[in-house]
């Protein structure tokens, strides 16, 4: 039996795979053993209608890790371990950023501490100091005019903080105690008590003094001494300022809205202040002074009040 002489044919197409691309008739002569011709990859898809065709580009020389499987490691050298990935260096961290706000936090407790004096032969400046001052008198004593021009004429930074204003901030349901003193006004007063207080050991914790005026009652617990020295500290230094009750009247009288009050409660008010008479707080009799006198004897009180502190 006789074989056609020729070039053998192509190999038969079959189903589930493309056609014969590549097949060369040198590649079956007779000859050496080679290995399996490569197949070359697939043309890509067509693009999508309506989208631009990108240009072709060459694949990643080094593709990544295939799904589900981790980052490939570099071949080691013969007799070697396997490499290490380079570490990149961390970026030094940025030291934090410094409060700026004025805001220092507060210590536990009442931070005002009585002021430490050094041993001296003169007496304290009670103007280069920094304190914290209650002045205490009845309505129209003068309290408010010279707790501000104290504080406007010391030579260190120093905060006036009047309890009344600070009640005022209240405006929608202000309870008036001169309508008559409830449950309602006793509540707005405790409240405004201990934001004077706080505003008060804050000022303090920035090395700024302030003085506080307020109506405080010798006979009565709830605006007594006890809860300013809860709120700022044993340091607050009392001063009462108790002229006499014909100045007091005359003085009510240039007042005007909810701060003026009737001759007959100022003089119930002047006798209860009466109270702080032995009760071992410097009293300041005003009658005969006016704003800047009152200021001067103040800061030789403060003197006394710093070298020996009242018991209180």
């Amino acid at each position: 039996m006789q074989h056609a002489v020729g070039s053998p044919l192509p190999p038969p197409h079959q189903p589930g795979h493309g056609p014969a691309v590549g097949w060369s008739p040198a590649a079956h002569q007779p000859g050496p053993p080679q290995g399996p011709a490569p197949v070359p990859p697939p043309p890509p898809p067509p693009p999508a209608p309506g989208y631009p065709t990108a240009p072709l580009r060459a694949p990643a020389p080094h593709p990544g890790p295939a799904p589900g499987q981790g980052p490939q490691q570099p071949h080691a050298a013969p007799g070697q371990g396997p490499q290490q990935p380079p570490v990149a260096p961390s970026a030094p961290s940025a030291p934090p950023v410094p409060e700026t706000t004025g805001h220092v936090p507060l210590p536990p407790g009442g931070p005002v501490a009585v002021p430490s004096v050094p041993p001296a032969t003169a007496a304290p400046d009670p103007t280069t100091t920094t304190l914290a001052v209650l002045l205490i008198g009845p309505a129209g004593a003068g309290k408010t005019s010279v707790a501000k021009y104290w504080a406007d004429h010391r030579r260190v930074p120093t905060a006036h903080i009047s309890l009344d204003d600070v009640r005022e901030w209240v405006r929608s349901g202000f309870a008036d105690p001169q309508t008559g003193w409830n449950e309602h006004s006793e509540a707005q007063y405790r409240l405004a008590r201990r934001t004077c207080g706080f505003s008060a050991r804050n000022f303090l914790a920035n090395g700024i003094s302030c003085i506080l005026d307020d109506a405080v009652f010798p006979d009565r617990p709830v605006v007594g001494l006890g809860g300013w020295k809860r709120h700022v500290g044993p340091g607050l230094l009392p001063v009462v300022l108790l002229p006499g009750l014909d100045i007091v009247l005359e003085r009510n009288a240039e007042r005007s809205g909810n701060r003026r009050l009737t001759d007959e409660e100022v003089a119930r008010i002047h006798g209860r202040m009466a109270g702080w008479y032995g009760s071992g707080l410097p009293i300041i009799d005003n009658s005969q002074l006016d704003v800047p006198e009152t200021a001067h004897l103040l800061n030789e009180v403060l003197s006394r009040s710093i070298a020996s502190p009242p018991n209180w």
